[in-house]
């Protein structure tokens, strides 16, 4: 008997859309806020650092210590991660679903996201102008879905 392939019913499709634009645009304030509370390593904490070294060492060790003192902030490395996550599922999603519907909507839902996610993270009042730019955002998505049935 032949494999017959399946296709995801569209609630799996609008989960996934969700669950890419929540990675992307949810996890974004909390970046950018651990992120401006971050201080760089310093030639007195990491001799590799010190002005005697060659430029091109410094630099390489400069960037290696970065990467590992903000992967050891868990205010900043857990929001990377399902960030990143979040594209390897965008990556995943691109192979299955209508690419002219994929892109468009994990975007735009990830900006509305994002504007949640300022509000949580950093208290930032959503004003009436941003929620009238939301409902346009998903009026679009609405009218790129109807336009693909």
């Amino acid at each position: 008997m032949a494999d017959v392939e399946q296709t995801p019913s569209p609630f799996n499709y609008i989960l996934s859309f969700l669950l890419v634009a929540l990675c992307w645009g949810f996890t974004t304030p909390f970046i950018r806020k651990a992120a401006i509370n971050y201080t760089a390593p310093s030639p007195a904490t990491h001799p590799s650092l010190s002005p005697s070294k060659p430029w091109l060492s410094r630099k390489i060790a400069l960037a290696f210590w970065t990467l590992v003192s903000l992967l050891s902030k868990p205010s900043y490395a857990i929001p990377l991660v399902a960030n990143l996550t979040g594209s390897i599922w965008f990556f995943l999603l691109v192979g299955q679903a209508e690419l002219s519907l994929t892109v468009p909507i994990t975007n735009s839902l990830a900006f509305l996201f994002t504007v949640l996610g300022e509000w949580f993270a950093e208290g930032k009042v959503i004003t009436r102008d941003t929620w009238l730019g939301m409902t346009f955002v998903c009026g679009g998505i609405a009218l790129c879905v109807v336009s693909k049935s």
